[in-house]
Parts: C-alpha cells; structure tokens; sequence
C-alpha cells in the first residue's frame, strides 16, 4: 500500500466504507485515495446517494472506515475505535452541518464556549465571547437559539467549530436550510473564516455553483472520486 503524505491535513489510501451485514454487504465507498494540503479550500461534489456524505463521516472520524489507511491532521485515525476518534477529532476538527444542531436550553455563547469547557480549555468563555463577535453576533451572545433566525443559529455553529482553531473545518451542506440571500452571506462567512484562522476548508455539496467558489473541487460517483481539479 502507498505511504501517506506526512505534510497533508487529510492522507488517505484506498480507503473504503463497507455497512449492512456479512450476507448482504453494501460497498459505500470503493477505494479513496486522497491526498489535502493545509490551507486548501476543496469542494466535494456529488449527487445525493453518491458517497459525499459518507466519505466525510469517515474523514472527520464520525464514523470508522472498513480498510484503508488514512491520517488526519496528523493522527493515524486507521486504527482508532470510537472512543479513540472521539478524543482525535477534538481540537483538530470542526464540523458545520446542513441542521445547526445548537442546544436549545443553552445560550449563543453557551453553545461555543461549553465544547471548549469539555476539553478542557481554561479561556472558553473568552473565546466564545470573541468567536461571536467575528461572526457578527457580539449583541446575541445571550439570546437562546429559538431568539435567533436561522442565519444567526448557523453563525453560532460557525464560531462553536472556528473557535478552538481546528487545522480542519468541514462544512456539509451548510446552507442548506437558509435562504439564498442568508446561504451566500453564510458561505462569505465561512470562507473568511476558514482564511483568517488558517484552516483547511472542506464543502461537502449539490451546489456546483458553491463548489466553483473553491480552489479545488473534486467529484465523486458511485463511492469513488470521478474528478479531482485544481484551479
């Protein structure tokens, strides 16, 4: 098997996804091999039902590649069980997804700075109060999630994965429940904070549109990658 890139964000090799059962296996991803350099803004597109949604689940360590080799930000994530990808992911990943998944009982700065709490960061709540000031939501710091549009939910979920300074950001489908006029100041968002932090960027998306927005796109079908370009 190639050896990984050792100066990438994200290095993986023939990396496949295999669920069902034993007697009725179905092959979700068939073979990945994928190289990211640090500070690269990829696109990843594909229809629905293509293996997007997968391959980052196994990327970001949300779910445990069948075989393969892959490293992420420096960590071997090939021979990690849960817990082991659970306490990988932390500090080097943050994660946007399409459902803001922001605790309702919680503020907009309880649910930035509490994942930093967990972790065992002594500036948390310093850190949160200035990740929603980046953001633009200095005044809605103490506002519940139900006081906040939807626009705003996302920006909260924007600084709760920037805050910590993850080296890798993934955004799956993260525009997908606001409008188009919110989605575009979102995705402005997202970028400039992906560049001010110095983090690799990584847009799971439908959107070829959004997808032209990166400087590297790359396409999968059928659990493998059809096209990979550079800009």
């Amino acid at each position: 098997m190639p050896v990984t890139s050792p100066e990438a964000a994200i290095s993986a090799r023939n990396l496949t996804l295999t669920l069902g059962t034993p007697s009725a296996p179905v092959e979700i991803l068939k073979g990945i091999d994928l190289d990211v350099m640090p500070g690269e803004v990829v696109a990843l597109l594909g229809p629905s039902g293509s293996g997007k949604s997968s391959l980052m689940a196994v990327l970001t360590g949300l779910e445990r590649a069948s075989g393969g080799s892959l490293e992420v930000a420096g960590a071997d994530f090939s021979d990690m069980d849960e817990d082991g990808l659970a306490m990988a992911r932390r500090g080097r990943i943050g994660i946007v997804l399409q459902a803001f998944h922001l605790l309702p009982t919680m503020t907009a700065i309880e649910n930035v700075a509490t994942p930093m709490e967990l972790a065992g960061m002594a500036d948390a709540r310093e850190r949160a109060s200035a990740e929603l000031d980046a953001v633009g939501l200095g005044h809605r710091k103490d506002h519940y999630p139900a006081q906040l549009s939807g626009g705003e939910q996302q920006r909260v979920a924007i600084a709760r994965a920037t805050a910590p300074r993850p080296p890798l950001i993934f955004a799956d489908e993260p525009t997908g429940n606001l409008d188009a006029a919110t989605g575009h100041a979102i995705i402005d968002l997202l970028f400039a904070q992906a560049r001010d932090t110095g983090a690799t960027l990584f847009v799971i998306t439908h959107d070829v549109e959004l997808a032209e927005r990166c400087g590297r796109v790359i396409t999968i079908g059928d659990g493998r990658i059809a096209s990979d370009v550079t800009k």
